[in-house]
């Protein structure tokens, strides 16, 4: 307990449950990308029926999730305390010109991806009413005519939301590159050959899950 207490505790849990988030994302892109599977929806439903087909499994991946985003925002704010604490007065400059846009845009990306978490399980999980009706497909709730492909196809094509799951892509690309690459530092890579190889391994995951994920998005918005 001690140990999780200390900022290299605080840094090692951040890491973990990073890498559970950074696990659900992949994994999520890689379900949702076979909207592009020509069949009208077919495989896609058929992966949404899948998920839901063993009630329990998928409340215990929920929870592992959720458990692991509720560790990261508290480790997130216990380490700014105490940075707070131990330089209570700020650097004149900032070096903000040194500093990736990754780095910079962390706090509002956790704030935009925040919000966006809470409107995505309204919107595509629960199905509550926050499109205009003709862009709401069918209840998300009813097992017996869920039909994910049709609800992401309607949905999007209402631009406002479909903007603003952009957004939020680009938010969430950023924060996994900054991620990705302060995980490696954190397990203690100091190589310089590998510090820049890890870079380049947190930006190509970055932009390859912002690309999948706006891909999906483009998709619903565009297509017939």
């Amino acid at each position: 307990m001690r140990l999780f207490q200390s900022t290299i505790g605080l840094k090692i849990l951040m890491a973990l449950s990073g890498l559970v988030g950074l696990g659900f994302v992949v994994g999520h892109m890689l379900g949702n990308l076979q909207i592009f599977i020509p069949d009208e929806g077919k495989s896609l439903n058929d992966y949404a029926a899948a998920l839901h087909a063993n009630a329990a499994l998928l409340w215990v991946a929920r929870s592992v999730l959720l458990v692991s985003i509720v560790v990261h925002v508290v480790t997130v704010i216990k380490l700014n305390r105490k940075i707070k604490v131990a330089r209570p007065i700020q650097y004149a400059s900032k070096g903000w010109l040194g500093a990736s846009y990754a780095t910079r845009s962390m706090r509002i990306g956790g704030y935009t991806l925040f919000a966006f978490i809470i409107y995505h399980l309204l919107h595509l999980t629960w199905g509550a009413q926050v499109l205009p009706k003709e862009h709401m497909a069918i209840n998300m709730l009813d097992a017996d005519h869920r039909n994910v492909y049709k609800n992401v196809v309607m949905g999007f094509k209402f631009y406002p939301t479909a903007f603003f799951y952009i957004i939020a892509q680009v938010m969430l690309g950023l924060h996994l590159t900054h991620g990705i690459h302060s995980i490696s530092r954190t397990i203690g890579i100091s190589n310089p050959v590998w510090i820049d190889r890890a870079g380049k391994a947190a930006v190509a995951a970055g932009v390859g899950i912002t690309t999948g994920n706006i891909a999906i998005v483009l998709y619903g918005m565009f297509s017939g």
